[in-house]
């Protein structure tokens, strides 16, 4: 079973979704350095070095809308992304966007699921 770990909440006004969630939910939003586009990660659980400290809990990020990219996504771990971007175009969805580095973290990509819906990869860098 392949867990989600990450969320991305896209925004027409990216200040204003900022404060929506850190006054309600708590959450601490942080500014991605480098990123193309207004985009803040938000920590919604206490994190360890190995992720979330809570079991379940995962974190995500604030984005401006934009980029092919007008509604949530929800990001799933997985052990090669390449092996499942094959296994969903034969379950009859489609890559969106190929497998690319983030860091020394891992490994993105995203696909549209059968009904159109925009979903995310991951796969962690594998550490000796």
């Amino acid at each position: 079973m392949q867990p989600v770990v990450h969320f991305e909440i896209p925004a027409k006004d990216y200040e204003r979704a900022k404060g929506f969630y850190s006054n309600l939910f708590g959450w601490k939003i942080d500014e991605w350095p480098g990123s193309p586009t207004k985009y803040g990660m938000a920590t919604t659980t206490p994190t360890g070095k190995n992720g979330p400290e809570q079991p379940g809990a995962i974190n995500g990020a604030i984005m401006e809308k934009g980029n092919g990219v007008d509604s949530t996504v929800v990001t799933i771990d997985v052990p090669s992304i390449d092996e499942y971007l094959e296994k969903i175009v034969r379950a009859g969805g489609k890559a969106k966007m190929a497998k690319v580095k983030v860091g020394d973290m891992g490994y993105n990509a995203s696909f549209y699921d059968t009904e159109g819906n925009i979903v995310g990869l991951w796969e962690n860098i594998k550490k000796p």
